[in-house]
């Protein structure tokens, strides 16, 4: 039997079989009840787990056409929306093996690592709730020796951007500006790291008409055609030739205080500052805002315009000994004109970290790339099953902070609420569903999360072991429990 919300999240699938599409939601569902455990485990038996296989090893299953449905469900959602934050960001999917290397598989950034790369466009709420993924691209490099540095230098520069990878960020800001014309209510606001501080996607979220609105941190200090202006906070001081410079000549808007999230090295031999690892802190930065008019750079195929841009410098006034000063540099096409609106602006780049969280739900607990396939192509379709899996269990934790108080009945069935607050309450279930925030600790007090006076509230690692849990749980519940069979007249009673 399918979970419900399956049955919705799937309801247009379409791989060109019935028997393949009914197939492909019991996986979903299978592998959401289990999310962490190995495929033959998800699928609890030989015949299932043989199915599930068959499934990713049909010609007519691929990555794109498994996560499509998911894609319509999201545009459902995304259009009850007045405000939609479209994340992007990509990740490496490291399929290293001891032994058999994973065909179909390239090398990764760190050399002697193979696996594939994966970008993805997730829709959030501005409080940071996902909505679900509206596109994705996968690819792998070719495995040709690396050029030397000077070569690989002229190279790129002499390389038309739709032949980089460097393309996947345009492309998903053209996705953001078609979603915006399908859903003309609903105010899109596509937002992206330093990694996508290219001028052509700068001109591009320019261009007009502008469907969509854009936030990216800028990663390089770029020229500035001629002064800079400091908008309706005063003056400047005077002109710079750079970005960089030229914010900090403005007067401070306001400042804050903010947590600053620690975090250990990505990469051992990395020298870049934002790479090296930090300890958690409180920190107070300051505001500076500007709107200036970018130099456009030169490129060998085409000439690209001179473009004006709003921009948001957050800077920390004073940080600790041997720490590197938190710093936003934020390009944006939302305006700035008073301290309400660059403080959305603020925050509406803030939940760009969100997605760093669906990736880490995606790989650490759903382990895609822990999944047995001896071939990329077989994988990739178990991947995109793996996305519509991290979506749910993070939307589950995320929704009991957004909607605290609506009935747990909104996201969770009888059967799984029910067995849930008899064994984590140690009694009855109410005749009233208990409340979403309550449902959502409950159920992460199953996988570990501890329920004080004064709590935290739970993780994505905490609601996803708690959800496999339930699923067996509920199970029980639908074949056992009090609501079945001619047992239901001891319901009443403590067991």
């Amino acid at each position: 039997m399918l979970t419900p919300w399956v049955v919705d999240e799937m309801a247009t699938a379409d791989l060109n079989d019935k028997r393949l599409d009914r197939r492909l939601g019991k996986v979903v569902s299978q592998f959401a009840g289990n999310p962490t455990a190995s495929i033959p485990a998800a699928c609890g038996g030989y015949a299932e787990t043989e199915a599930a296989y068959r499934l990713f090893n049909n010609k007519k299953v691929g990555f794109e056409n498994v996560l499509q449905p998911h894609i319509d469900a999201t545009r459902r959602r995304v259009a009850e929306q007045p405000v939609v934050i479209a994340a992007q960001d990509t990740t490496e999917l490291e399929l290293t093996r001891p032994q058999q290397q994973v065909r179909g598989a390239g090398p990764l950034d760190r050399g002697e690592l193979r696996g594939a790369f994966l970008h993805v466009l997730h829709a959030f709420t501005p409080d940071g709730t996902p909505l679900g993924t509206l596109g994705a691209k996968e690819w792998t490099r070719d495995d040709a020796p690396p050029p030397s540095k000077e070569e690989r230098s002229a190279l790129r520069k002499q390389t038309p951007i739709e032949e980089k990878e460097s393309q996947r960020w345009v492309d998903m800001l053209r996705q953001t500006q078609a979603e915006a014309r399908q859903a003309a209510k609903t105010h899109f606001v596509c937002v992206a790291d330093s990694e996508a501080d290219i001028y052509e996607l700068l001109a591009e979220g320019q261009a007009e008409p502008r469907e969509a609105d854009w936030i990216v941190r800028a990663c390089q200090n770029r020229a500035l055609q001629g002064g800079a202006k400091g908008g309706d906070f005063g003056d400047s001081e005077g002109t710079a030739a750079h970005l960089r410079e030229q914010l900090l000549l403005q007067k401070v808007l306001f400042t804050n205080t903010i947590n600053v999230r620690g975090r250990e090295a990505k990469v051992q031999c990395s020298q870049r500052g934002r790479e090296q690892p930090r300890a958690s802190r409180t920190a107070v930065v300051e505001v500076r805002v500007g709107r200036v008019t970018l130099r456009a750079p030169w490129r060998p195929d085409r000439k690209l315009p001179d473009i004006t841009v709003n921009v948001v410098l957050v800077r920390e006034i004073d940080p600790p000994a041997g720490e590197e000063p938190v710093e936003w540099l934020l390009l944006t096409s939302l305006p700035i004109d008073d301290e309400e609106q660059v403080r959305r602006v603020i925050q509406y780049y803030s939940v760009r970290w969100m997605i760093e969280v669906f990736f880490r739900t995606l790989k650490s607990g759903c382990r895609v790339e822990e999944r047995m396939f001896e071939e990329l192509d077989r994988l990739l379709p178990c991947v995109a099953v793996y996305m519509i899996v991290a979506w749910r269990t993070l939307y589950v934790c995320r929704l009991g902070r957004a909607c605290p108080d609506v009935s747990c009945e909104m996201v969770f069935e009888p059967a799984e609420w029910k067995s849930v607050y008899r064994v984590v309450r140690r009694r009855q279930p109410p005749a009233t569903p208990p409340k979403l925030a309550e449902m959502v600790r409950m159920v992460a007090q199953l996988g570990g999360y501890v329920n004080r006076k004064r709590p935290d509230e739970p993780g994505p690692q905490t609601v996803w072991l708690g959800l496999q849990r339930m699923h067996d749980m509920a199970l029980c519940w639908q074949t056992f429990g009090p609501d079945t069979g001619p047992e239901a007249e001891l319901g009443g009673k403590d067991m």
